[in-house]
């Protein structure tokens, strides 16, 4: 699992009541700025677009009435159990998360905040500028990418003892192929199936050579663990 610690715990229990053991191998370490709480006078709605996005806000506001909006269901369920109403969820993509905005909000009520961390996919507040959206972003975490594999990683996939390794975001998917190249493990890739949250993460991993790489057709953990239980179908005997 490549995620970050905090959401590769959620993952494993998952895993784990599937039977299966799980390697947290974070590529990314997430770690919270010291800063002034962000200033919401004026603002309509929060957008955020991960569930880190929404620990960190939650760490430096106890403004929860807000209206949020979340990019998918992982990080709209962090933000309920954060305390935070309404929520409501993309379900998906970032794409989605600007026709949801589209569709619920008026440029004219307010401006909207942007919680987000140091390094972001896409242009959120460029398209909902394009929309007449004001849109502000507030850089209140930063994720920092490994520097190698540890140890244990190194030695489960020099043994084949590795059988899937799950991808969740473009970021991720990038820094396992910069230290699979730097490794030299492409070899031990080959019995493992690769398994991404979307197309674009899958495209990440370049020409990594896995035995197998599949995309969720849904872009989220669910998604990712339906896609998951269907390939541990097909290694079932009849």
């Amino acid at each position: 699992m490549t995620r970050p610690r905090t959401e590769a715990a959620e993952l494993a229990e998952a895993l784990a009541a599937r039977g299966i053991e799980a390697i947290v191998e974070p590529l990314l370490d997430i770690r919270y700025r010291d800063v002034p709480a962000p200033d919401l006078a004026g603002v309509q709605a929060i957008l955020c677009t991960s569930a880190n996005g929404v620990r960190a806000l939650a760490r430096l506001t106890g403004e929860r009435a807000m209206p949020l909006f979340a990019v998918g269901a992982a990080s709209a369920a962090r933000a309920r159990d954060e305390g935070f109403t309404p929520v409501e969820s993309a379900d998906g993509t970032l794409a989605e998360l600007v026709g949801l905005v589209q569709r619920r909000l008026d440029p004219a009520a307010g401006r909207l905040l942007h919680v987000a961390g140091s390094v972001v996919a896409g242009d959120l507040g460029g398209e909902l500028r394009a929309r007449g959206f004001a849109v502000d972003r507030a850089v209140l975490y930063e994720a920092c990418p490994a520097a190698a594999f540890t140890t244990a990683a190194m030695q489960a996939l020099a043994e084949g003892s590795v059988d899937f390794a799950l991808f969740f975001s473009p970021r991720t998917a990038a820094i396992f192929a910069r230290l699979a190249e730097r490794a030299q493990i492409a070899a031990a890739l080959a019995p493992v199936t690769a398994l991404s949250l979307s197309a674009a993460v899958d495209a990440a991993l370049g020409s990594l050579c896995f035995g197998r790489r599949h995309i969720a057709e849904q872009p989220d953990q669910g998604g990712l663990l339906t896609a998951l239980d269907r390939l541990l179908a097909e290694r079932r005997p009849i």
